[in-house]
C-alpha cells in the first residue's frame, strides 16, 4: 500500500510550522521522526491533506536544565537519553532505564520523545513516567501559548488536550532530588511487541522510611496512568528488607503496593493474549518488582556517596 496524495511543508520557525497547521479546514499532521505516522500514513489509516515537517526548526532541537527541571524539545531523539548522563541525576538514570524498551535502535535514532506525546498511546513509555512526575507539555497554536499538566493532556486512547493547529513544542519534567531512587521494568510477550504491562518508579526515602512515592503505569487503562492509591499505601511505610524483587513475601509493602495498583489504580483491558485476570497478575507483579528496582537504587546512591566522602 501507499500512502494517499497530500501535501507537504517544511517550515524554519514555530510561527511558519503553526501558520500553516491552522490554514484552512485542511486535515494536518506533524512530521518530526515520523516513526509512527508514516506506518499510519502507510497503511492507510491516517490520510492528511498536508504534512507539516519541523525537522528544520532549529529551535525546538534543544535538551535544556534550568531551574530545577529539564526542557525536552520536540526534535530531541529517542537515543539521546540511552546514555544516564543527558540529564543529571537520578531523571536522567530513568530516562535511561526506559528508552532501551523503546522499539530498537533505528526506531530510537529517529523517533523522538514528544512525538509520544503527539500520538498519546497507552503504551507509551514517555507519557506514564511524565504522568508519574507531573511533567507539563507545552502547545503553540494560533491562539498562542499554553501549558497543560500531563494529569490533564491524556483523555482517552490516543486522545489527548492538544488542539487543531496546535503544535507540541517540548516536554518540561522536574528533576529528581539527588538520592531519588528510580526503577523502570517492561513486560511484553515479545521483543517486538508493545508493552503488557510497564511500570515507571522513584521513591522518595528519608532514614529507611518512604516520605514519596511516584509511580506511572504503561498500557495499564485507556491511557498512561499514575498509581496514586499504591502510592499512598507507600507513603511513611519503612522499606525494610530487599530482595530481587522476585521472591517477596505477600506482606511485603512493595507487594502490597502492586495489588493496590493492580487492583485499585489500573484499568486493564483484556487481549487476545492475556486475559484480565493475567494482566492484573503482571501488573501487581512488575509494579513490585520496579519498586525494589527503586529501593535498590536509592541504597546504591546512600553507599556511593558515603564512599565519597571518606
Amino acid at each position: 500500500m501507499k500512502p494517499a496524495a497530500f501535501d507537504y511543508v517544511a517550515p524554519h520557525t514555530v510561527a511558519e510550522a503553526v501558520d500553516a497547521l491552522g490554514s484552512g479546514d485542511r486535515k494536518a499532521q506533524v512530521l518530526a521522526g515520523g516513526q509512527s505516522l508514516l506506518l499510519e500514513m502507510h497503511l492507510e489509516r491516517i490520510r492528511p491533506d498536508l504534512v507539516v515537517d519541523i525537522n528544520r526548526i532549529e529551535e525546538l532541537d534543544t535538551l535544556q536544565v534550568s531551574d530545577g527541571s529539564v526542557h525536552v524539545g520536540a526534535l530531541i531523539r529517542h537515543h539521546v537519553f540511552e546514555s544516564d548522563q543527558a540529564v543529571p541525576g537520578p531523571l536522567g538514570s530513568l530516562f535511561s532505564l526506559a528508552v532501551v524498551n523503546i522499539a530498537h535502535p533505528p526506531i530510537r535514532s529517529r523517533g523522538t520523545m514528544v512525538g509520544s506525546f503527539g500520538w498519546g498511546h497507552p503504551a507509551s513509555e514517555w507519557c506514564a513516567i511524565a504522568m508519574a512526575l507531573d511533567a507539563d507539555i507545552h502547545l503553540h497554536g494560533p491562539q498562542g501559548t499554553r501549558t497543560v499538566p500531563a494529569r490533564d493532556y491524556f483523555h482517552g486512547p490516543l486522545e489527548t488536550d492538544r488542539r487543531p493547529g496546535e503544535l507540541i513544542t517540548a516536554v518540561q519534567y522536574p528533576l529528581l532530588a539527588e538520592h531519588t531512587g528510580v526503577g523502570f521494568i517492561e513486560h511484553r510477550r515479545t521483543h517486538f511487541c508493545f508493552a503488557q504491562v510497564a511500570v515507571s518508579a522513584a521513591l522518595t526515602v528519608d532514614d529507611g522510611v518512604i516520605t514519596q512515592a511516584r509511580i506511572g503505569l504503561v498500557n495499564c487503562a485507556d491511557r498512561p496512568l499514575r498509581a496514586h492509591n499504591a502510592e499512598q499505601a507507600l507513603t511513611g511505610v519503612e522499606i525494610g528488607a530487599l530482595s530481587d524483587g522476585y521472591r517477596l513475601p505477600a506482606s511485603h509493602p512493595f507487594a502490597r503496593a502492586g495489588r493496590i495498583a493492580a487492583e485499585q489504580d489500573a484499568a486493564p483491558l483484556a487481549e487476545p493474549y492475556a486475559d484480565l485476570e493475567y494482566r492484573r497478575h503482571a501488573i501487581a507483579v512488575v509494579t513490585a518488582r520496579t519498586l525494589c528496582q527503586a529501593a535498590t537504587d536509592h541504597r546504591s546512591r546512600i553507599a556511593r556517596t558515603r564512599g565519597g566522602n571518606r
